[in-house]
């Protein structure tokens, strides 16, 4: 004989709604815990010594140009004339960029003679630096 059952078989559901708020509260503590660790503040201590090799930090190449229309490469005064090839032997270690310092009152024409003299040079790419407002 057999017996029914008082209630029907139901499937089992997976609820997605709390996956979710579990999956945004890890991923908020995740990038909590990654902040944090981003700021390492750590007790002087006597490290070993190493050959390891020196970690070279590479500064752009910076050109300026100032109101009096005066050009220097690194702080170098350099000339229109003489700009590429003071410039070439600077970019040989370096990205092929170039990060222009111009005065605001520095003309336009000696600016955009000095960004030609940087391509022949072998720049690819330049850069404007603008002070933030």
């Amino acid at each position: 004989m057999k017996l029914k059952r008082s209630r029907g078989y139901r499937r089992g559901r997976i609820e997605i709604i709390p996956m979710i708020d579990v999956m945004f509260f890890l991923l908020v503590t995740f990038m909590l815990a990654s902040l944090a660790m981003q700021n390492l503040n750590s007790v002087t201590v006597n490290l070993p010594k190493g050959q390891a090799e020196a970690i070279k930090h590479q500064e752009p190449v910076t050109l300026t140009v100032t109101q009096d229309k005066k050009l220097f490469l690194d702080k170098t005064p350099v000339t229109i004339d003489t700009l590429a090839f003071a410039l070439k032997p600077m970019l040989q270690g370096h990205d092929p960029g170039l990060v222009v310092n111009a005065d605001t009152a520095a003309p336009e024409g000696i600016v955009v003679q000095a960004m030609l003299q940087a391509r022949r040079a072998g720049v690819e790419h330049f850069q404007i630096a603008v002070k933030r407002e």
